[in-house]
């Protein structure tokens, strides 16, 4: 279990130190904060700390049943990589929910001291841009951000032409287009997940991770799993979060053999459909590496606004913000790209735990 409270009931500067998932109207209450976003839920929580053992240290003012700020942050404990803190672990980006910079400071001050005290390596924000000042930057990505509040008709005009042909092709292809929350769907989505991985040169994370999605997520109604068959064979997917009136694109795969279809444009547009009828306002596409070229122009191609996620990691040993190499990509991904997929899937069974 997660380690208890700071010693008195209410920390440096009445920061209380509180565990999501133990407390059961935890979604509830992100409800008060208009900034909150689904890398807050305790679901998101309950996967991390399910899949890879990760404790919860989420510092708040206020009380747990009503907190006033949030600067959620899970501990990474590791043999092969250290104990360290990150806000949050396998995240693309997520703000802490705080209603001025005095709030923030706070926050950290007492996250800081919880560092020291666990023997943290390095505390690490993904986002928080906005609360820094002048501190050193350690990593940049894109973000990309789709607006879905113009109506349907508009929301195709605004992709870019390759992307409507290609929508359009995969629309006459006798494809079926699926939404599934099941485990079965899961499944099949993971069994393209792996091929994909191996193609980009990456390991594949463990399949727990993805049957704890759909325990704690989909199964919640939380997300969506979907799936374009050609017959009965699955040839491409991808998996979405959503909360309060904003989704989220995670993961997505296909397989290549079936690349001429288009699939997975049609699966991109029929989530926008869905997510845009449905009344959501916003479709985010993750975030994407600076030197990803071929990833950011697809993303781009959807019509979304471009910004820069940045990261900060304040190193305890240096006392200081250190800048961090994005390490997404290199002379590890040709290694990858000849393993066997088996072993693709073995590799990231023994890794994603220790890298956070």
């Amino acid at each position: 279990m997660p380690p208890k409270d700071f010693p008195s009931e209410k920390g440096p500067e009445g920061v209380q130190l509180v565990n999501p998932l133990a407390i059961a109207n935890w979604d509830t209450q992100l409800a008060a904060f208009p900034d909150s976003a689904f890398f807050h839920t305790a679901a998101w929580a309950r996967v991390l700390h399910s899949t890879y053992r990760y404790n919860p240290f989420y510092f708040i003012l206020g009380t747990p049943q009503k907190p006033d700020a949030l600067l959620p942050i899970m501990e990474v404990n590791s043999w092969a990589t250290g104990r360290r803190g990150v806000s949050l672990p396998f995240t693309d980006a997520i703000e802490p929910l705080c209603a001025d910079a005095s709030a923030f400071h706070r926050l950290a001050r007492a996250a800081l001291l919880q560092a020291k005290n666990r023997q943290w390596k390095y505390l690490e924000y993904r986002g928080t841009k906005k609360w820094q000042g002048d501190a050193s930057i350690s990593t940049s990505y894109f973000s990309h951000l789709l607006n879905l509040t113009p109506d349907e008709s508009t929301l195709f005009r605004g992709c870019h032409e390759s992307v409507r042909r290609a929508v359009r092709k995969a629309d006459r292809g006798d494809l079926t287009i699926e939404f599934s929350q099941s485990l079965d769907a899961i499944k099949a989505f993971y069994r393209l997940l792996c091929q994909t991985r191996k193609r980009h040169g990456v390991p594949t994370q463990p399949f727990s991770f993805f049957a704890n999605i759909q325990r704690h997520i989909l199964a919640q109604n939380q997300g969506w799993v979907v799936l374009a068959r050609k017959g009965e064979t699955p040839v491409a997917g991808a998996v979405y979060f959503h909360h309060g009136r904003t989704a989220l694109y995670k993961f997505g795969a296909s397989d290549e053999n079936f690349q001429q279809l288009r699939a997975n444009n049609l699966v991109m547009w029929r989530a926008i459909q869905w997510y845009a009828g449905k009344g959501f306002a916003s479709l985010d596409f993750g975030r994407s590496s600076l030197d990803n070229e071929g990833l950011r122009r697809f993303k781009l191609s959807w019509g979304t606004r471009e910004e820069r996620i940045d990261y900060f990691r304040y190193d305890l040993r240096k006392a200081a913000f250190v800048t961090v190499q994005d390490k997404s990509s290199g002379w590890h991904s040709g290694v990858f790209r000849m393993m066997p997929q088996i072993l693709c899937r073995l590799c990231g069974e023994m890794l994603y735990r220790h890298l956070g």
